[in-house]
């Protein structure tokens, strides 16, 4: 579809006009919109709960999504429309006619409805990240674009907001306009520098326009109501859409998605039905922990790590009002605490004392009868699971968990899974992903603290970033006898609320702890309370924390080595400024080899990105050390859109088959700033005006979104889990080499005189890491012949290029008049010819495996011909220059005779003169 700016991405084929779903496998949450009999089902519109209530918000919503479905079914050719909208209201707002919710949730709404944090404009955009042809996250309206009528003078109806993408290279050449400058209408020249405006330009449209392409681009003109296609795209926009999709229009990355295959046009209607509106609230949050008890938990201290994470999540994580219970099970299910509601530190410790503190004899294991004693505790408060949560932990292989799928998936309950060891059962996550949970795996590693990440990462599910806590840090290591675990975690300014350090230990007693705020006070053991029969240890830090560097110490004062963990998490500082958070996921959870797994981790602050930070994705498997592996957002490999706050990897270092475990690390030097940029995305084009017969109307200025000017002293730290993934069909042994380089999407071309420099970042020898060998450069005057047969092009010599490490930046410059001997570059002998020629690239590795070409550049060719005048003009030059030269000659040869008698005259008289003394 069509691109934004340098900073908008691809658009997703699957909702078309929408642009914004979100897709299972990327987000580990299950989607529940569907396209069925032509129409979408499913639609999860979500209001932030800081927006204040206001009963107009919601029809606003109905009548922009009504009016979308009809326009996105006529241009979709009469194939697709919205059938079923639910609309979640944040539990804030008082009106009580809502229904409740089953498992909706804020973090998994495909439109939301958000103020900006501080003074920014009210641009809907599309949070996108990924390859050409993937969904998008989601869709994001301001409240005030909703309600206020005066901005759609200048993005256009709100319907078509729905349908839009930002694109500031013309995607249809036959949109007309007119070029203003500071003074008036002025000519393009005068307006356009490499490609940008000029400070002080635009360009203005014409209110009435013949063309009716492109929906993606100029989304408030009324004749606009088609995508682009391949007739009416233009392929020599130097936008996004060009560089990601291989320049192909909008409607052909449409027609290849699945959905466009799987639907036939209703040609026997002329409208689609309208859409009905289901209006959903959360009521009390509601957690039941369903727990494994089966004699597998005594492996590994499963059983230890689960008490640990669940005494943490209990007294720290669980959010205040909530109602808690807790079931187990092992061949059959037991309660062991109804719910109750946590008011306070004595609720807490009174769920942590209904925790199992032993295994039972049975290693058989029925995850379906813990969960149903899990309904059984959360129907005791309302006689329904809708909208309770689930926590399923366990270790135990389950063959017949298929038997209670039917009956969980009708709950209205989410599941959230945490499975321990490489016996569980293949299926079980089935379970998260079909309600829409997370899901987690725990390696057999005594130094892992993933079992304590992934009770962290589970939140209410509200959207109230405000109320969350957040985890600055999560570490592990086996210590030796009388060693010591140092290290230090940064407390922003941001955070500081509810700072809790968590000290957990493998065996024995308690080791010694020493902590140092930025101040210098000291903590020490007495300070921290302990839970021996645990073996956990935490301190409160009372009020706010100090922002600044905060150091600690553990000594293992065991006589034999053991596993010392250290977990830190705090909450918001402070309700008008949102912390700077991390969200992690993968592409798919369940790939087959060769296919790489690719790793996002989204790190912003509020809505805006956070840059130049240091990210760092560990992956353990089940059995071997952790892979350490740095994210970059450099718009390079995996990193589709450079400094959008996304930091991407490629992810092919699979160990063996089964399951793997994830989480990211991000640290942000406190000499390093960090101004969020404008928040990227697809953004609406907001129109500064039009001309209307032959006068040009503007239109008020648009209050601009630009860079929040807030900055983050002193750095700050994060930690999150991702989740888990499973990688299948691992060859044993030493792997083949079936990984090539990464396909090179950031070319660009800069032409200075007869030279053109071209520049790109390095790919990799696999993908985006070691490095490739050689690379391969050709250029055509055809831009359908480089880009249809790019082997054929014209190779352009780039032996001497040796490639840098993946990641870095080549620079490479030639003269395209070394090539116009080829038959394509034969001129036509006119005085001077300006010709576009057209560059791409591929990287190839020592297997001579080849990336895929890379994203298309062009530039001039400028040659100069020599016309009779001309060839006259040099000669008369070439014989002034010549005479000159030859009288220049004559006149030194003169010079030097001169000299040269006068000064034998001189030595003549000289002598004269010595023989008459």
């Amino acid at each position: 579809m069509i691109l934004a700016d340098k900073a908008g991405p691809v658009c997703s084929p699957r909702f078309m006009i929408l642009l914004f779903s979100l897709s299972p496998e990327l987000l580990l949450l299950g989607s529940s919109v569907q396209l069925q009999d032509n129409g979408y089902d499913g639609l999860l519109v979500a209001i932030n709960p800081h927006v204040s209530e206001d009963q107009n918000l919601i029809p606003n919503i109905k009548e922009m999504i009504t009016e979308a479905s009809f326009y996105l079914f006529n241009a979709t050719k009469k194939r697709m429309f919205f059938r079923n909208i639910k609309i979640l209201i944040p539990a804030t707002w008082k009106a009580n006619n809502y229904s409740k919710v089953k498992q909706e949730s804020y973090e998994k709404a495909n439109v939301i409805v958000a103020d900006w944090f501080g003074t920014h404009g009210d641009d809907p955009y599309t949070l996108q990240y990924r390859e050409c042809g993937k969904e998008g996250k989601y869709i994001h309206f301001t409240p005030n674009f909703l309600l206020n009528d005066n901005l759609t003078t200048g993005y256009g109806p709100r319907d078509t907001e729905l349908s839009m993408k930002l694109n500031r290279n013309l995607c249809s050449s036959d949109i007309t306009g007119t070029f203003v400058c500071e003074k008036g209408p002025c000519p393009q020249e005068n307006c356009i520098i490499s490609k940008l405006f000029k400070e002080g330009c635009m360009f203005i449209y014409n209110s009435t326009q013949n063309a009716t392409a492109s929906i993606m681009f100029m989304q408030s003109l009324s004749s606009v109501v088609e995508f682009c296609n391949a007739s009416t795209h233009n392929q020599e926009a130097p936008n996004l859409q060009n560089q990601m999709c291989s320049l192909r229009s909008a409607w052909d990355v449409i027609t290849d998605s699945a959905d466009f295959n799987n639907s036939v046009p209703m040609d026997d209607t002329e409208l689609p039905p309208v859409p009905t509106f289901s209006l959903v609230q959360a009521g009390e949050k509601v957690v039941c922990l369903v727990l494994d008890v089966s004699s597998k938990m005594a492996e590994a201290d499963r059983l230890l790590q689960l008490q640990q994470a669940a005494e943490f999540y209990l007294m720290q994580i669980v959010e205040i009002h909530t109602f808690v219970g807790i079931a187990s099970f092992d061949s059959k299910g037991e309660i062991r605490a109804q719910l109750h509601q946590i008011n306070s530190d004595d609720d807490r410790r009174l769920l942590v004392s209904f925790l199992p503190t032993t295994v039972s004899a049975e290693a058989e294991t029925s995850v379906c009868s813990g969960l149903k004693k899990g309904f059984e505790v959360v129907e005791k408060l309302n006689g329904k699971a809708d909208g309770s949560v689930m926590i399923l932990v366990t270790s135990g292989n389950d063959k017949h968990i298929d038997n209670c799928l039917l009956t969980v998936l009708s709950s209205g309950s989410t599941i959230h899974s945490i499975t321990l060891g490489s016996s569980v059962a293949e299926n079980l996550e089935e379970l998260s992903y079909r309600t829409g949970g997370l899901k987690f795996f725990v390696p057999e590693k005594s130094n892992s603290n993933s079992m304590i990440d992934a009770f962290s990462r589970i939140s209410s599910g509200t959207g109230d970033i405000f109320q969350q806590h957040i985890q600055l840090e999560s570490t592990g290591e086996i210590v030796k006898a009388h060693h010591q675990l140092k290290n230090t975690v940064i407390v922003d300014d941001s955070v500081g609320n509810d700072t809790i350090f968590l000290v957990t230990w493998q065996t024995g007693s308690p080791p010694g702890i020493v902590l140092f705020d930025p101040n210098g006070r000291i903590y020490n053991t007495n300070n921290f309370t302990y839970n021996s029969a645990l073996q956990t240890a935490h301190l409160w830090i009372p009020g706010t924390a100090k922002p600044g560097h905060w150091t600690y110490t553990l000594n293992n004062t065991h006589h034999s080595l053991q596993a010392l963990k250290v977990t830190v998490t705090s909450r918001a500082s402070s309700s008008a400024r949102p912390p700077a958070t991390v969200e992690v996921y993968v592409e798919r959870d369940s790939i087959h080899f060769p296919h790489p797994v690719m790793i996002y981790a989204n790190v912003r602050k509020g809505f805006y990105p956070i840059l130049n930070a240091t990210v760092t994705a560990i992956i353990e498997p089940e059995t071997g050390d952790p892979i350490i592996l740095r994210l970059f957002d450099n718009g390079a490999g995996a990193d589709v859109i450079k400094n959008d706050g996304i930091y991407s990897r490629y992810f092919f270092s699979f160990a063996i088959n089964g399951r793997y475990s994830l989480k990211v690390r991000v640290y942000q030097s406190p000499s390093i700033s960090v101004l969020a940029h404008s928040f990227p995305g697809s953004h609406a084009m907001y129109v500064p005006g039009y001309i209307e017969n032959g006068n040009i109307q503007m239109n008020p200025p648009r209050k601009s979104m630009g860079r929040s000017e807030e900055e983050q002293n002193g750095g700050f730290s994060r930690v999150s889990s991702g989740g888990s993934f499973s990688v299948l069909a691992v060859p044993l042994g030493p792997h083949p080499d079936v990984f090539p380089p990464c396909k090179i999407i950031d070319l660009e071309a800069v032409k200075l005189e007869d030279e053109v420099t071209l520049s790109w970042t390095a790919p990799g020898e696999d993908f985006d890491q070691g490095q490739a060998t050689s690379y391969e450069i050709r250029m055509s005057r055809s831009l359908q012949n480089i880009q249809d047969d790019f082997n054929n092009a014209i190779l352009v010599n780039a032996s001497k290029l040796n490639p840098q490490e993946a990641g870095m930046k080549e620079i490479f410059t030639f003269s395209p008049k070394l090539f116009t001997n080829e038959p394509e570059h034969q001129f036509d002998g006119k005085k001077q010819d300006s010709h576009r020629m057209y560059v791409a690239i591929r990287g190839m590795d020592r297997s001579s495996l080849q990336s895929a070409v890379s994203n298309i550049v062009q530039s001039s060719l400028v040659i100069s011909q020599n016309s009779p005048v001309l060839a006259r003009d040099c000669l008369i030059l070439k014989g002034v220059l010549t005479a000159l030269g030859l009288i220049g000659i004559i006149c030194f040869t003169i010079v030097v005779i001169y000299y040269t008698l006068n000064r034998k005259k001189r030595i003549a008289k000289k002598e004269n003169g010595t023989k008459l003394l």
